[in-house]
């Protein structure tokens, strides 16, 4: 057994490596030969359900409405409502989720009790039917609707991760604040949450990231947030044109997350190195 063995799993062999190296490469011709069929699909006239023909997806006219500034303006605008709710958004979950892991945490059966159903009941409402809930009973605009059911339902996600996290250390740091004279609400916010959220970092971030892409769904609800504006642009100009907004939008929203991730990816690793 060479030094890479783990306590899981043995080093592989050579046949194991042989056998790895030919899924690998069957893989990547795979992936090309989708790739390759797309580009094709892509490049070849379009026919339509009456039969009608229409040129290729990838022909110059179908992207004429990207040289219009005014489309431009109209795409920034759906961006920054989708920043600026998902912004709103998931300062409103981490406070959310601090406060029901503390309670969820809590000795008081009076207080831990309410607070367990409340998030239980938050975690398995639908995300959407939360926010026509808000926007209809509560006669909210859709902009609050939208933030209100982000903040709850990704707060209660959250705030479990964050549970988790707290009660994943050792009880000895517990320990520790509390002989130093702190109460044990100071305990927990200065001393596990911060190890905690350190320690779940990883799900906080894909979640805050789950959360800037469910506020796709506002579009249901009125907001005008980037899919809405790629719908409504697509609609004003044509089914011709309608590849052209989806793909822009779809590229957006990578980007979007993209930069969401790489965020996150470099304040894991600020944190790690400050803990060295």
């Amino acid at each position: 057994m060479t030094a890479q063995a783990t306590v899981l799993y043995d080093a592989p062999g050579p046949k194991a490596r042989a056998r790895s190296r030919v899924i690998s490469v069957v893989g990547v011709l795979a992936l090309l030969a989708l790739l390759g069929w797309v580009v094709y699909r892509l490049a070849i006239p379009q026919v339509a359900v009456n039969g009608a023909v229409t040129a290729p997806i990838l022909d110059p006219t179908r992207w004429e409405p990207l040289g219009e500034s005014q489309v431009w303006v109209l795409m920034a605008q759906g961006v920054g409502a989708t920043l600026s709710a998902a912004a709103v958004g998931m300062v409103g979950a981490l406070i959310l989720a601090v406060l029901l892991a503390f309670g969820r945490l809590a000795s008081n059966p009076v207080i831990r009790v309410p607070i367990t159903i409340v998030l239980e009941f938050f975690r398995g409402m639908p995300l959407l039917l939360m926010m026509l809930f808000i926007l209809l009973v509560a006669s909210t605009g859709a902009f609050v609707a939208v933030v209100a059911a982000l903040i709850v339902y990704n707060g209660a996600i959250l705030g479990e991760a964050l549970r988790a996290g707290i009660l994943s250390l050792n009880k000895g740091q517990r320990e520790a604040g509390l002989s130093i004279g702190l109460t044990p609400v100071r305990t927990r916010l200065l001393i596990e949450l911060p190890q905690a959220f350190t320690q779940m970092l990883p799900i906080i971030m894909a979640q805050l990231v789950v959360l800037l892409k469910d506020t796709s769904l506002g579009y249901i609800v009125g907001y005008y947030e980037t899919l809405r504006t790629v719908k409504n642009l697509a609609t004003y100009f044509g089914n011709y044109y309608m590849f052209t907004f989806w793909l822009v939008g779809a590229v957006i929203y990578l980007a979007i997350n993209l930069l969401v991730s790489w965020i996150g990816r470099r304040a894991a690793r600020a944190v790690a190195a400050k803990q060295a």
